[in-house]
């Protein structure tokens, strides 16, 4: 058994049946591999370990791809997680999506736990430590039941709501989950092969912000950074 692929020059590329991403980026050459971070499949934007379609058209996505900023700042949100919940037992997670200046990440501090722009450098060397092992980002699929289970036995109360949202208004019945570290994330993804692809990164600022943008819903701290695939960006 195998699977056909086209290039973008219009070849075509024969594997074996369940090839990866990244077994199409080493067949094309071991300079691609090393460079690439995730693959286009059929149009939709993929981890390089998830398995290509068969008769898809696709492109290995680099540094220099479109696209590419967007997926390492998605990254260094996991990482901002990923310290936060270190340095803070307790805290509670909810969305960390990148923007068009960086990203951010909202958390529920536990009671009597407070952050200042003062407390940034602190979160940024624990960030460091992540980015600096080369951190694979592992995906898995769950049911909606069992990683709504997962996240209410961690008392994570946001992504349990999240979950619930997706269940009912999109019928959603797997979800996907995202492990980097000691952080798993509620999340659809993409994410590069690994935190060592974040060069640079930097944490700006420390703002309030309600869950969901509802006044009447709790509120949350907001904490914004940016990151670049190189260190001269």
């Amino acid at each position: 058994m195998s699977v056909n692929v086209r290039l973008p020059d219009g070849k075509a590329l024969e594997l074996p049946d369940g090839a990866t991403g990244a077994d199409v980026a080493a067949a094309i050459g071991s300079g691609l591999a090393r460079a690439a971070l995730a693959i286009e499949v059929g149009g939709e934007l993929r981890d390089l370990a998830r398995p290509v379609d068969d008769d898809a058209a696709v492109s290995i996505l680099t540094a220099t791809g479109e696209g590419a900023l967007g997926l390492i700042r998605h990254d260094a949100a996991h990482v901002l997680a990923a310290a936060v919940i270190e340095l803070y037992p307790g805290v509670k997670i909810s969305i960390g999506p990148a923007i068009d200046s960086g990203f951010y990440y909202d958390f529920d501090f536990p009671d009597g736990v407070s952050i200042s722009e003062d407390d940034l450098p602190a979160i940024e060397a624990k960030m460091l430590e992540h980015v600096k092992a080369g951190e694979p980002f592992v995906r898995e699929e769950l049911t909606a039941g069992e990683a709504r289970e997962r996240f209410a036995a961690e008392q994570q109360p946001y992504k349990v709501e999240l979950i619930d949202d997706l269940v009912a208004n999109e019928h959603v019945e797997t979800v996907s989950l995202y492990t980097n570290g000691p952080f798993t994330d509620l999340c659809r993804g993409p994410h590069a092969p690994s935190t060592a692809a974040i060069k640079a990164f930097a944490l700006q600022s420390v703002a309030g912000a309600y869950w969901r943008g509802d006044s009447t819903r709790p509120m949350l701290t907001r904490i914004y950074g940016t990151a670049f695939l190189s260190r001269a960006s």
